[in-house]
């Protein structure tokens, strides 16, 4: 924790210790302030506007539209809002409270399928919504003017961003919580009360020792100065002292030599002087040190919780592979059955799941379309009880959000059940609505005969589906019949069995009309039945593509590794769930990448290690959505087999260890149980050809969540590093039950750095969790 941070905490109860404020606690009293200044937003306009709150419009439906006033509490992280009007004198107004750690993100205007059904376009100005992590339903707004909205707006954006400066000061919000009195003291049971609130149990005996080492004045109660000793004893770590002091060899702090010796011997980076002294002038916190290019503890503290002091490499964080390869070349983020929210049986359809997996840089989505009412194609799992979403609203979402966080192409995986009227009025709004980014024809004047690459095609859509014809006719003016019957797509052509009411005479239906402007319009991405290695070697051309259900992929992957690589060379695969998986779950994608397959396609609305894994797998490159595949996997001299390991390129033999050192401010599992102190433990996976597929654990530590510490060492040997990742998971013991997920991280071996290194921790659905974080050790050395 940082000296400045101390200091700020100690400003905060000397001034909340003079009598004009001593009717209210410190905590409560300099919160807001506090927060702000530290978080560097101290008198900005947008955030005292939220801070005195106002009356929006809550909108639900049509009919459903309530005055509610919402305010930002004074803690800076928690929203007030009433949840119904006050009309009687003595009514008690309820109210909910929501966290600023809740919101995914802010959409000014009608960006909201409930705002775009439910308010008229002239009040766009005015309208906003906060999006939810997870399942929880948006909060659709309307301001009373736009002005008022863009300042909603703006402010929440602005402390989203700052969050993560915010968060490291949350043991302070914990102290004002325990001063259960606000008597601006903390005696001994509430400093229980307040260890129990940040996740770690004491004895009695523990906790009245480190109080009476505290409490200096005899007084039976901690205050002032007394406090800030407590939060230095509590913040205190350990570990950080031995490996500081190690390299600390000038006067007792690290001078830019020490650093760089630091960082050549421990961190394993090959850097300069100058690299040294830029972090020094950077993270150092005391302006005396910093002028003698020294860098104290705090200083390098700092260094090790920011971007160079991560375990991802920061280089990694922004594209930096070549982008210039055919699009066959990548492995690429892609989504099965994009529009459900939930289940495949009854889970609700919407525009949403495709922005929210559009906002994870998923760069190919599902659409299964079907005849809807007035003419109008919908979107909905057929043969079940999902609901139904209109197929223009859907292209108008994408349109909208393809590009925010990725400016890859995106891939629209149609699947196609729709009458030949509704497939032209499909053709129709796909290139009304998405005009010149859509892909119509090939690029360049000839006959292409590979693909394009993602650079070629930035802020493009390609469609895949079913085309009447070769791709040549492009070209050649080759006109073919309105339409003609084509056969069914294969994930469409599996029968729909295990409770999604299917019929027979679905099942044996395999053709199906398509309308020649919608197959027009299908130009690299041309489906076509898988019918063997050899006949696709000879028959398909590389734009021809098709998609494998899991079992066969598994198959074919397990039978012949070395055939399916050759295969996605020169083409595109996609793989898809079984339909078997009614609740929506996934399969494992990492035998799939393994033999180069590229669209291998999950649920992403369910939350789940498979989804954990393609988290970790696109998190480098920028997170693009786009991460090129190894170069064995892209040769055609290549014999690679990840089931039968020979000599070859791949084989670049590792020895990775890895020393789990702490944790540090582990969330609670069970929030509303009074002693829900977690017990944790670490577990390491590697994932990757079979041969490196490996798992190891630490004990677990008994009621601790706000400093565990294990130092514990792990020793894992690599087979084919390109392909491996590694995958960090903290849960809460149990040995009754199964452990609970505290939370997770997952990269590839390639973007690891060595060192002592910082690990974020997400949340199961993959939000990143405040503060959290592991503190561990990695080397990745050749094997003898």
């Amino acid at each position: 924790m940082s000296l400045s941070l101390c200091c700020c905490l100690s400003l905060c109860w000397f001034v909340c210790s003079r009598p004009r404020y001593r009717r209210r606690s410190c905590f409560d009293f300099d919160c807001s302030l506090f927060n702000l200044s530290f978080i560097g937003l101290e008198g900005d306009a947008d955030l005292q506007f939220l801070l005195v709150g106002g009356e929006l419009v809550k909108i639900r439906s049509n009919s459903w539209k309530k005055n509610r006033f919402f305010k930002l509490q004074e803690d800076c992280k928690t929203f007030w809002h009433e949840s119904q009007k006050v009309f009687k004198r003595n009514q008690t107004c309820e109210c909910h409270l929501f966290s600023i750690d809740d919101i995914d993100s802010v959409r000014k205007g009608r960006q909201s399928e409930g705002l775009n059904k439910h308010t008229d376009p002239r009040v766009e100005e005015q309208c906003f919504s906060i999006i939810f992590k997870g399942r929880k339903k948006n909060l659709d707004l309307m301001a009373p003017s736009g002005g008022e909205a863009k300042q909603w707006v703006n402010g929440i954006e602005k402390i989203i961003t700052n969050m993560s400066n915010l968060s490291r000061h949350w043991i302070i919000n914990c102290m004002r919580k325990a001063d259960k009195n606000e008597d601006n003291q903390m005696t001994l049971k509430e400093l229980k009360h307040f260890l129990r609130q940040i996740n770690v149990e004491v004895d009695d005996t523990y906790a009245e020792e480190i109080f009476k080492n505290c409490d200096k004045s005899n007084s039976g109660a901690l205050e002032g100065s007394e406090i800030k000793h407590f939060y230095d004893l509590l913040t205190h770590r350990e570990e950080i002292d031995v490996i500081y002091e190690k390299y600390a060899e000038t006067e007792g702090q690290m001078s830019t030599t020490d650093l760089l010796n630091f960082l050549l011997n421990e961190q394993r980076e090959q850097v300069s002087r100058d690299y040294a002294e830029h972090l020094i002038e950077k993270y150092e916190v005391d302006g005396k040190a910093k002028q003698k290019k020294r860098l104290t503890i705090d200083g390098f503290l700092m260094y090790l919780h920011q971007e160079e002091g991560s375990i991802l490499n920061p280089a990694h964080k922004h594209v930096y592979q070549d982008m210039n390869q055919p699009l066959n070349h990548y492995y690429i983020s892609s989504s099965h059955n994009t529009y459900l929210m939930e289940d495949q049986l009854k889970g609700p359809s919407s525009t949403e799941a495709y922005i929210k997996a559009l906002m994870k840089s998923c760069r190919c989505v599902e659409l299964d379309c079907w005849d809807g009412a007035n003419g109008e194609p919908v979107i909905y799992h057929g043969y079940t009880l999902t609901s139904k979403v209109v197929f223009r609203d859907v292209i108008k979402a994408i349109k909208d959000y393809a590009f925010r966080t990725s400016e890859y192409p995106v891939i629209l995986s149609l699947e196609n059940h729709c009458s030949v009227d509704q497939q032209k009025l499909m053709a129709h709004h796909l290139i009304s609505i998405l005009g010149d980014a859509l892909v119509t024809k090939p690029l360049g004047d000839t006959m292409p005969t590979n693909f394009p690459s993602p650079e070629d095609l930035k802020g493009k859509f390609l469609i895949k589906g079913k085309r009447l014809n070769k791709l040549d006719a492009a070209f050649n003016n080759n006109n073919t019949l309105e339409e003609d019957t084509v056969s069914e797509e294969d994930e469409a052509a599996d029968c729909k069995e295990n409770g999604q009411k299917a019929k027979s005479k679905v099942c044996k239906k395999s053709k199906i009309k398509l309308a020649k402007p919608l197959s027009d319009i299908v130009i690299y991405c041309k489906s076509v039945h898988f019918n063997g290695f050899e006949h696709a070697k000879d028959n398909q051309a590389f734009y021809e593509m098709s998609s494998f259900k899991e079992s066969k992929a598994f198959n074919l992957a397990d039978t012949s590794g070395t055939a399916y690589i050759h295969h996605n060379m020169d083409k595109l695969s996609r793989i898809y769930p079984a339909g078997s998986r009614t609740d929506s779950s996934n399969y494992n994608p990492v035998p799939m990448w393994n033999v180069g397959c590229q669209i291998v396609a999950l649920n992403f609305q369910t939350p789940s290690k498979e989804m954990h894994l393609n988290q970790g797998r696109f998190l480098p490159n920028g997170v693009s959505g786009y991460i090129l595949k190894p170069e064995f996997l892209r040769s055609l001299s290549s014999q690679f087999d990840p089931n039968t390991l020979t000599k070859g390129p791949w084989l670049q033999r590792k020895t990775f260890h890895i020393m789990v050192i702490s944790a540090q401010q582990l969330p609670k599992i069970n929030k509303d149980k009074h002693k829900s102190i977690v017990d944790p433990l670490v577990r390491v996976e590697i994932y990757g050809v079979p041969a490196d597929n490996a798992s190891k654990e630490t004990h677990y530590i008994d009621n601790n969540g706000f400093n565990p510490m294990w130092n514990e060492r792990f020793e894992f040997n690599i087979q084919v590093p390109e392909l491996a990742m590694v995958r960090f998971v903290v849960e809460d013991y149990d040995s009754t039950s199964q452990n609970d997920l505290i939370g997770h991280y997952c990269l590839p071996l390639t973007s690891v750095q060595s060192g002592y290194r910082h690990v974020p921790l997400l949340t199961k659905r993959g939000d990143v969790i405040c503060s959290a974080g592991l503190f561990v050790h990695l080397m990745l050395i050749d094997a003898p």
